[in-house]
């Protein structure tokens, strides 16, 4: 498209998108969130920046700063796209731009409005995501719809890896829907207002695997936050993060959290089944299979 855009975005999930928005759609400027100065590491936006040689760089820390800037100092383009920003963005602030400003949502809306929507596909078990081109609004993911693209899950989906899948799926929506929008060919729709729900932000804590719930529900944990807020537990006397998992249905019933221990393979008691643990790290170790485990821990099981 010809019409430039200014970028809104913050995490990783921002720098790979920005990444490959800008080797089709001209950047007028980032609109990012600063780097803290106890953070060896450069931020994922600042860096990207940096590899793509953007040197409009605005960093704000919260809605008045974006909004005092944008006051003062206007952008030229006619829309902005917002992706992993993790800043709300005011009215004044969507109202300066003619075309307002896209939001790439990785679901499809109204489906798991908030804070992390891929997250929440993986461990409901939802069969189908995708992503939602809207225009932000004040509300939480509200907006109106300009085009949707849904995606089919496998059953052995990790959230890393559908992250993946959805930064493709939401750039090629973007190189191919957004100059229509902005053209005038693409007229954004109401989104639904039945089947609502919301992805709210994780905490460490959520990663504590409670046996109370079924195999099938931990295992979609254990799948959902590989990555953070990450499935930990207590074998051995020694605290391990769950890395993989399966399901066995047919085992002999036992309290939930108690240890099951069958041949190489190792698990605890659930609700309903038992999560047999393929793979896992024990604090201060590396990776290591629930055989290697059992091998290692043997007289403390």
């Amino acid at each position: 498209m010809s019409d430039s855009v200014v970028f809104f975005g913050s995490g990783p999930v921002a720098a790979a998108a920005l990444i490959k928005l800008a080797k089709h759609t001209p950047i007028e400027a980032v609109v990012t969130k600063p780097q803290p100065a106890h953070h060896k590491t450069v931020f994922p936006v600042l860096q990207a920046c940096s590899e793509l040689g953007i040197g409009n760089v605005v960093t704000v820390s919260n809605k008045r700063e974006l909004s005092e800037h944008v006051a003062e100092r206007p952008f030229d383009s006619r829309v902005g796209v917002v992706i992993d920003f993790g800043i709300i963005i005011s009215q004044d602030v969507i109202a300066s731009f003619e075309r307002g400003i896209v939001n790439s949502h990785f679901s499809l809306l109204p489906a798991w409005r908030g804070a992390d929507p891929i997250t929440y596909s993986v461990l409901h078990g939802d069969t189908e995501t995708g992503v939602t081109l809207m225009l932000i609004v004040p509300a939480l993911d509200e907006g109106p719809i300009i085009v949707q693209q849904p995606l089919a899950l496998s059953p052995d989906i990790t959230t890393p890896v559908l992250t993946e899948q959805l930064i493709e799926l939401s750039d090629a929506l973007l190189s191919g829907s957004l100059a229509s929008y902005c053209n005038g060919d693409i007229e954004p729709v109401p989104q639904p207002t039945t089947g609502v729900s919301y992805s709210e932000k994780l905490s460490k804590a959520d990663g504590v695997i409670d046996c109370n719930k079924s195999a099938e529900q931990l295992e979609r944990q254990v799948r959902a936050f590989l990555e953070w807020p990450k499935s930990r537990t207590t074998l051995a006397g020694r605290d391990i993060v769950v890395t993989r998992a399966h399901i066995k249905t047919d085992a002999t019933p036992g309290a939930p959290g108690s240890l099951w221990l069958q041949g190489n393979e190792i698990g605890i008691h659930t609700a309903a089944g038992v999560l047999v643990i393929d793979a896992l790290i024990p604090a201060g170790k590396k990776e290591m299979t629930g055989a290697d485990f059992i091998r290692g821990y043997q007289p403390k099981l």
